[in-house]
């Protein structure tokens, strides 16, 4: 696990600048605090920062070919890595380490871009093909290592994070406002955009290649199908199911440094738990955290898990001075504004973590490949509403819905008046669009009326539910379910859960593992007939079946319960005013958003009929992005 960086400068640019790619290198320190590695040759330098995981002593990079004519930088882990070591000494290779990092050199000197097929892990990568003067960067299927780049006509820059960029004196820090407007429906920046109009992210499961001085070629490498469908018996998709993960999760155990759990008490980390407990011969570390309002908290169920598995256990509370406190911290981590409240406690407790293990396992991607969000049923259920006349559906229902005060003490996921409230803006939605539907923080509505004058103007056509659609569209799959399945992976998934998972550990110096996101997991279960990954209203059918005997009675019989944070009710009181101090008369803000828009929102807010906790946070994280822009922090 690393953090890495480079440049490619073009032909007719000056030699790469060591000075500068050591300043990029050092903003990535958090990333990786055990050594630092460097090349530079011409118009080409590859830097990186490590923590070591595996082949502690031998593992430092660049890692280079027999001849030196191939190097690479990677962030990541490569599970497969000795099977593909025994494959290439079959091919008479020769290998100088033990580390992950050098079969992948080895891979492509045998099989060119098609080594990236045959890599499963997580990973982003930089490799100098120098006989051919051509640089190959690349990323995961799933998108759980980050990517970042910045073209010019001096040449390409690229890095782990978008810090690293902007310590490169030409990279402006321009408000790509379009970043912006689709920001607030969704709580993070859709790639290929970042909020700096000069920066761009490089998608899941694609490639960029420059060579010999030509235009940066940007194209898709894997995609995730959905078809055919297995024919299997329900006996066998369990033995399966059991068989495929254990492997999944052994072969995630290998470090040589300690290694942990995240658990949350739900039903995907809890699995993980349990299969990691059965394969170790000393009791499994785990990490919770909760918080003091207890609809909101899941350590009680955390707890009934690391007593049936006799797990280390550590368990932290999150309070609302927490999140003042640690906040500036993650907008710096995240480098961007980033509206998930979860992002905050999870930092914490990456930060408590750090004090007993390197390395920790986490239930990242179970709602995903399995469908576990109640959405996914509400979507099927709720077509015969949204075939409605539009002034019953948009109009009557909304204005009733309206009246109802909304509590701030119930998570949203399970709040009926929230869901009441949803309906209007479900049945305005495209069905391509689900979590804009169900999760959006602003409609497209709602953001016409936050608008500035220029703002409304730019973007009174720009709907960010089509952003949503096109993945949709793109899905190799027939039915509305999976078509959305494949729409979470790129754009949620893909977009905010695994970068939140990233920065928040990273910055501590903490590599997060999800046995869910293996290839071979999400590959197998993609092609599962959907009565295997929901019955009626039952989300997840297959975990529960295939590995419910393995966790207590209470964690089996949940129901999904997301990790929320109780910010609409913080808002409301404790942290009211701290609010308020960052959101009522900010200059900066009045660029974008109309200054009695937002005081509307927070008087609607503290008459407790409203709950718009997640939208004033959304802005919060705006208020506090730019507030370290100004200063230079970012």
């Amino acid at each position: 696990m690393c953090g890495i960086c480079g440049q490619l400068l073009s032909e007719r640019g000056s030699p790469a600048d060591q000075a500068l790619l050591q300043r990029m290198n050092d903003t990535l320190a958090h990333r990786g605090p055990d050594s630092a590695g460097m090349y530079v040759q011409g118009r080409i330098g590859l830097a990186m920062r490590r923590l070591a995981i595996i082949d502690r002593a031998g593992g430092d990079q660049p890692v280079a070919n027999e001849d030196g004519s191939i190097l690479l930088v990677f962030n990541g882990e490569i599970y497969n890595f000795r099977e593909l070591r025994a494959e290439l000494l079959a091919y008479g290779h020769r290998f100088a380490t033990g580390s992950d990092t050098e079969v992948i050199v080895h891979a492509y000197e045998q099989w060119g871009d098609g080594a990236l097929e045959r890599l499963q892990g997580m990973f982003a990568l930089a490799l100098w093909d120098a006989p051919r003067e051509r640089l190959l960067l690349a990323r995961d299927r799933m998108g759980e290592k980050p990517l970042f780049w910045h073209h010019s006509p001096a040449g390409l820059a690229w890095a782990s994070e978008a810090k690293a960029l902007l310590a490169l004196p030409w990279v402006t820090r321009e408000v790509d406002t379009l970043a912006l407007h689709h920001y607030l429906s969704l709580q993070y920046t859709p790639d290929p955009l970042t909020i700096y109009r000069s920066i761009r992210q490089l998608p899941a499961a694609h490639k960029l290649v420059v060579e010999r001085g030509g235009a940066p070629q940007i194209e898709r490498w894997w995609q995730l199908a959905f078809e055919p469908k297995w024919q299997l018996s329900e006996a066998e998709v369990l033995a399966q199911a059991r068989d495929l993960l254990g492997k999944v999760v052994e072969r995630q155990l290998v470090a040589e440094v300690p290694l942990g759990a995240f658990l949350s008490g739900g039903i995907d980390s809890s699995i993980i738990v349990a299969l990691m407990a059965e394969r170790l011969s000393e009791p499994v570390k785990t990490f919770s955290i909760g918080f003091d309002e207890r609809h909101f908290s899941e350590a009680p169920f955390a707890r009934m898990v690391a007593e049936r598995y006799a797990t280390d256990h550590h368990e932290f509370i999150f309070r609302p001075s927490d999140l003042a406190a640690l906040v500036e911290g993650v907008i710096a981590a995240t480098d961007a504004p980033f509206a998930d409240p979860a992002a905050l406690p999870l930092y914490e407790l990456a930060r408590q973590t750090r004090r007993h293990v390197t390395v920790a396992l986490s239930g990242d991607g179970g709602d995903e490949t399995l469908a576990g969000y109640r959405r996914y049923a509400l979507d099927q259920l709720l077509r015969p509403y949204s075939a409605l006349p539009a002034w019953v559906t948009q109009q009557a229902v909304p204005a009733v819905a309206a009246w109802l005060p909304e509590p701030a003490w119930i998570p949203e996921d399970r709040n009926p008046i929230a869901g009441l409230k949803r309906l209007g803006q479900f049945s305005a939605t495209s069905h391509k669009a689900s979590i804009a539907r169900w999760g959006s923080y602003f409609g497209h509505a709602d953001k016409l009326g936050l608008y500035s004058d220029d703002m409304r103007r730019a973007f009174a056509n720009a709907d960010t539910a089509d952003v949503l659609a096109a993945a949709f569209d793109q899905a190799r799959a027939e039915t509305l379910l999976d078509r959305t399945l494949h729409a979470d992976h790129a754009t949620y998934l893909a977009g905010d859960l695994l970068p939140k998972t990233d920065r928040m550990t990273m910055a501590h110096s903490v590599e997060a593992r999800a046995p869910f996101l293996d290839a071979a997991w999400v590959e197998w279960t993609a092609r599962l007939p959907q009565r295997y990954k929901m019955r009626g209203m039952q989300t997840k059918w297959l975990l529960k079946a295939a590995f419910g005997e393995k966790l207590p009675p209470a964690i089996a019989a949940r129901g999904k319960q997301g990790f929320g944070v109780p910010v609409g009710q913080w808002l409301r009181h404790e942290l009211r005013g701290w609010a308020r101090e960052r959101l009522i008369g900010n200059r900066a803000l009045a660029a974008w958003f109309r200054p009695a828009a937002i005081e509307q929102l927070l008087a609607e807010h503290d008459s407790g009929r409203v709950n718009h906790g997640k939208r004033l946070w959304a802005l919060l994280m705006v208020a506090v992005w730019q507030n370290q822009i100004s200063k230079g922090n970012s």
